[in-house]
């Protein structure tokens, strides 16, 4: 079986590499990846072995790398995307998760690969009090989930003609050896463990979805070997405010201090249920939310200068 990540670079894309590497099942890994956010740690940190993984420096929008690269590929995961949730990277966020889902697709199209897995974005549902689920009608209020909605409109062409998921990823944290310190959990741990003070916009009470990278990647891994039916699934299996992240993080370090910025102000938030169809896919410990952030909290410690 011969396996495409796009965007193998980055925080889901060196731990699902690492978690390929160790599937016999698996004889190549083919690694798409632009190195825009000049993360090299797949190649100093990961300790895969020469051979079984190749790297191809490249763009989605460059139709003719995607077209050389995916002859005799199997599986395409989809990683690749801008996913900075930031209103005046609208036209990036177009380029990236919609145009080049685009380009990727069509060079699916005209291939023989047999499952595409494209992980999307819980963004798509927008905000709301009410909780969705799977059969929610998306409304996004970002440009990052507006543009990742419309990259799931091109990858739905495919449902017809091979084994295809949606994957809509909650926010995600834990330890990887690409780490990606702007998500807003692993980001809080690390302000709270070395900087020893926090900082919260708003109340404090918005909720998010969450789910750790262990239970992603192990997921994302057995997906393979069209263990799913073509459909969109939620993964996620936290909701929590963060107020409640707050109050678990007090008690791993009380000696922690809290800055507020606009106390005043209720922002929007999300809520959306776990969908047990993905989620029993998890073959890993299971292990509760204080639990994981206590294992990120250690490898927190064990860096510590």
């Amino acid at each position: 079986m011969r396996v495409l990540i796009t965007g193998g670079a980055g925080y889901l894309g060196t731990e699902l590499c690492i978690k390929l590497n160790q599937n016999p099942e698996v004889k190549e890994i083919i690694v798409l990846d632009n190195l825009q956010q000049a993360n090299f740690n797949l190649f100093l940190h990961s300790q895969i072995k020469p051979g079984k993984l190749r790297f191809v420096k490249g763009e989605l929008l460059d139709s003719r790398t995607l077209d050389k690269i995916m002859k005799n590929i199997d599986v395409v995961y989809h990683l690749a995307a801008e996913n900075t949730d930031n209103d005046k990277l609208h036209h990036l966020h177009e380029q990236v998760n919609n145009w080049g889902t685009a380009e990727l697709v069509y060079a699916i199209e005209e291939s023989n690969v047999k499952q595409l897995i494209y992980v999307s974005s819980t963004a798509v549902y927008g905000y709301s009090d009410e909780e969705f689920n799977e059969n929610s009608i998306p409304e996004p209020t970002t440009s990052l989930g507006s543009s990742k909605l419309r990259g799931e409109q091109h990858v739905e062409r495919m449902m017809s003609k091979m084994n295809t998921q949606i994957i809509r990823l909650g926010n995600v944290f834990g330890y990887g050896v690409s780490m990606n310190m702007k998500e807003i959990l692993n980001s809080l741990l690390f302000d709270s463990h070395f900087v020893g003070r926090i900082s919260i916009h708003g109340s404090g009470n918005q909720h998010r979805s969450f789910v750790s990278l262990d239970k992603t990647i192990t997921i994302l891994a057995n997906l393979l070997g069209e263990k799913l039916e073509s459909g969109i699934y939620n993964l996620v299996e936290h909701n929590k405010s963060i107020m409640d992240v707050v109050e678990v993080m007090q008690g791993q370090n009380p000696d922690m201090e809290m800055i507020f910025t606009n106390q005043h102000l209720d922002l929007p938030q999300q809520f959306v249920k776990s969908d047990e169809r993905i989620m029993n896919l998890y073959d890993g410990e299971k292990l509760s939310f204080e639990e994981e952030l206590q294992i990120l909290k250690k490898h927190f410690e064990t860096s510590s200068l």
